[in-house]
């Protein structure tokens, strides 16, 4: 392959209707790989007007002359991830690249959880930030990663978050799970280090998504440098495509922390 060239290469993406998880979808698929679409249901893409549905999203996949599939897991439900991976390997006998993006601080029954700090949140939502970020990463690294430890390669990408690395007094419960994402990650490297299957991290910053803009109010960017800014689902995308490809092949174990 030459450099930055998946061709031939299979990629499940996690929650890639939608958000950060569409942009790299679709970096992956111009890079030449075929793209798995995962949501937790069809219309999760449209909450925050970012594509019409997740068959929308792998439709600009095929767009680019890619393969895809668009399949719907509650990655929170261990089955149903297990269902999900043997559904992909079914349509495409093989993953090379995983890239476990779905997450979020998200409420158990709110978008947020409110309150959202370490004493006053309710347990419920304790559970569904959990769930929702560090279990489905673990659920989709063990049954990706088995199947890769028996074919002896591919590239796991975790999503963490900048939160994770440094004290915060709003969403403590997310930034615990994002922080545990990139132990988790050291963790598993190790595990599969024999195995030729390289598994990484990177913890994004405050990143324009539709449900960024929907949720925050951004004010001040006017006259500050580029490394100071909200940042660009690009940048995160191209973080992404440097850890999956041919570039990356001694890196394992990693998270790089974007500021």
């Amino acid at each position: 392959m030459t450099k930055g060239d998946l061709t031939g290469k299979v990629a499940l993406v996690t929650g890639s209707s939608r958000g950060l998880g569409r942009h790299y979808a679709l970096h992956l698929a111009r890079a030449g790989a075929d793209v798995i679409i995962h949501d937790i249901d069809e219309q999760a893409a449209a909450q925050f007007g970012e594509a019409a549905s997740g068959q929308a999203v792998a439709d600009e996949v095929r767009a680019l002359g890619r393969r895809s599939l668009f399949l719907v897991a509650d990655l929170s439900v261990p089955t149903q991830v297990e269902q999900l991976v043997q559904r992909a390997l079914t349509t495409f006998q093989q993953i090379d690249i995983l890239v476990n993006n779905a997450g979020g601080d998200i409420g158990a029954h709110t978008p947020r959880p409110v309150p959202n700090d370490a004493l006053d949140i309710d347990p419920d939502d304790i559970r569904s930030v959990v769930e929702r970020n560090l279990l489905t990463t673990m659920y989709s690294c063990k049954y990706v990663g088995t199947h890769m430890r028996e074919r002896r390669a591919g590239k796991i990408v975790n999503i963490g978050s900048s939160a994770g690395h440094v004290p915060v007094q709003g969403g403590i419960i997310y930034a615990a799970a994002k922080t545990a994402i990139a132990h988790y990650t050291r963790c598993l490297a190790e595990q599969m280090r024999p195995y030729d299957v390289n598994v990484n991290c990177i913890a994004p910053p405050p990143t324009y998504t539709g449900r960024f803009l929907a949720t925050r109010t951004v004010s001040g960017q006017e006259g500050k440098s580029r490394l100071q800014r909200i940042g660009q689902p690009e940048d995160m995308a191209e973080a992404v495509l440097f850890l999956v490809g041919p570039q990356s092949e001694r890196l394992t174990g990693e998270t790089i922390v974007y500021w």
